[in-house]
């Protein structure tokens, strides 16, 4: 399978700082051990959030505030977005244990420091995952984030740390 390095999608903004991995992947689901069943619990207690995995399309962009993930390594927080087809997480910063986990899925998380109104849900984007640019197509706007390295795209492009093949 070919990843592609430049993604486009709908973008969904979760604002605030400090989302961690409860609010995204609740532990009351802990037991689930099929990552296919995972998605459904996406943002399942971040208040206002609950209906994200009804909504979500593949090829869609989670983006967020500082912090994003945070908390515990459960690697479900990261699995949950895999399988509803989100194709990017970008963030002002990310826990760094969440963005080792999404990078060893091969889950791009993209740091961007965004301003209100630079971005709102709904806007469809386009990411280089090389050099950091962001266009967003509704607005007709571009701007810099950070890309990811030079082994965050080897891994990337091989579909995982632990992929075989």
């Amino acid at each position: 399978m070919r990843f592609s390095e430049r993604l486009t999608g709908r973008a969904w903004v979760v604002e605030g700082d400090s989302i961690d991995t409860d609010m995204i992947y609740h532990n009351k689901h802990l037991a689930e051990t099929d990552p296919a069943r995972m998605g459904k619990h996406a943002f399942g207690n971040l208040p206002g959030w609950e209906e994200f995995p009804t909504k979500a399309k593949p090829g869609d962009i989670v983006i967020s505030g500082a912090n994003f993930g945070c908390g515990s390594s459960r690697q479900q927080a990261v699995t949950c977005f895999k399988t509803l087809g989100v194709v990017a997480l970008v963030a002002r910063s990310f826990g760094a244990i969440y963005e080792r986990n999404a990078v060893n899925e091969a889950l791009p998380v993209v740091v961007w420091d965004w301003k209100p109104g630079q971005v709102e849900s709904g806007d469809q984007l386009a990411i280089d995952l090389g050099t950091g640019r962001i266009e967003n197509l509704t607005r007709k706007t571009s701007h810099q984030a950070r890309g990811l390295s030079g082994a965050e795209l080897a891994i990337y492009r091989r579909g995982g740390l632990l992929r075989r093949g």
